[in-house]
């Protein structure tokens, strides 16, 4: 018995920090389109994000939660940063050849490292700075 009710609680208590989670992350959204269309105005007054913030948190919380915000300014869609045909899996020709350059410098460093022709010293990442260098030149 007392493990359900224990487990009853816990779940009382993530939906409960789930839904005040959610709450500020609506304030958030919330502050940040208008600190954003302040900004656009110049209306600021000089505040910065955090004092803007702060402010706006204490309007937000003494207006009613189902109150829509004010007509904010149509935000215009951003360009996507990377092209539609980039498939996430696909490499670069430039990436693809610097992999195929760290796996035969790999196999290197450890024919060299066996045979004892590495510097004294000598660690991976300065193996690897020459060695990329000399197959890239």
């Amino acid at each position: 018995m007392n493990r359900y009710l224990s487990g009853a609680c816990a779940i009382v208590v993530a939906l409960g920090v789930g839904a005040s989670a959610h709450a500020a992350n609506d304030v958030m959204k919330e502050c940040g389109a208008k600190y954003q269309a302040a900004k656009a105005n110049n209306t600021l007054g000089g505040k910065n994000w955090a004092q803007f913030l702060a402010a706006c948190r204490g309007t937000t919380a003494a207006a009613p939660a189902a109150a829509p915000a004010a007509a904010a300014p149509a935000v215009k869609p951003v360009a996507a940063s990377k092209p539609a045909s980039h498939l996430p899996g696909a490499q670069s020709p430039a990436m693809q050849a610097m992999h195929d350059r760290q796996r035969k410098c790999g196999q290197m460093w450890k024919a060299d490292k066996a045979a004892g022709k590495t510097p004294a010293g000598q660690k991976w990442p300065q193996y690897w700075s020459a060695c990329n260098t000399k197959l890239k030149g």
